[in-house]
């Protein structure tokens, strides 16, 4: 359920009834409807925002195997919203998600291999996370993937590799990605070295 962008009273009142359709619906065990009733709790859509209530309908839906609502348990615990923050249970639910293809949860995971958080640190586990995540082009994975591969984090050290993942991401609009891929051909890293070229990356990174 997306909230629509042009505003106003009609749109509010419109949302109010919307929020009572899924509240009908998600009692009756409708998974669709109670990751969506989640969804406008978390951001106040025709209701109060209540991330405690957001995370009680999230979780209805994680359940029955909803991957939105597990990630977004991921996302809630990892950082304390509605819930106590629990980073194993925020592991245990990007994993859930991850392990049915969700991206985002899936960088998530790496990250949380990445720093430690609820899992021992391993790199090489976040590059395999970060992996899976990039090749459906999650732009933020491929940028870390790109930094791992620079720097040798859980992966042989290899900067042709780091330049690929690094210009699949300068390319979505990565702006990080864009000021390293700058220092990549500023230096040579994996690249003839081209101070023209970087200095365009450079620019693009700064442009935002």
């Amino acid at each position: 359920y997306q909230r629509r962008v042009h505003g106003g009273y009609g749109v509010e009142k419109n949302e109010r009834i919307a929020v009572e359709w899924f509240i009908k619906a998600a009692e009756k065990g409708k998974i669709s409807a109670q990751f969506n009733l989640g969804v406008c709790y978390k951001n106040g859509y025709g209701v109060e925002k209540n991330d405690k209530k957001a995370v009680e309908w999230f979780l209805k839906a994680a359940e029955q195997g909803d991957v939105n609502s597990q990630f977004s348990l991921g996302f809630f615990y990892l950082n304390g919203y509605g819930v106590e923050k629990n980073e194993k249970a925020a592991v245990e639910w990007f994993r859930k998600a991850s392990e049915q293809g969700h991206s985002n949860a899936q960088f998530n995971l790496g990250v949380c291999y990445k720093n430690g958080y609820g899992v021992e640190k391993n790199n090489k586990k976040a590059v395999k996370w970060f992996l899976k995540a990039a090749e459906q082009g999650d732009v933020n994975a491929q940028f870390s993937l790109g930094f791992s591969y620079l720097n040798g984090y859980g992966v042989e050290k290899n900067e042709k590799t780091a330049v690929e993942w690094f210009r699949k991401a300068a390319e979505q609009g990565h702006s990080d990605a864009q000021f390293n891929l700058g220092v990549c051909y500023k230096n040579g890293y994996g690249v003839e070295k081209n101070d023209k070229t970087a200095v365009e990356w450079y620019r693009k990174a700064t442009e935002k």
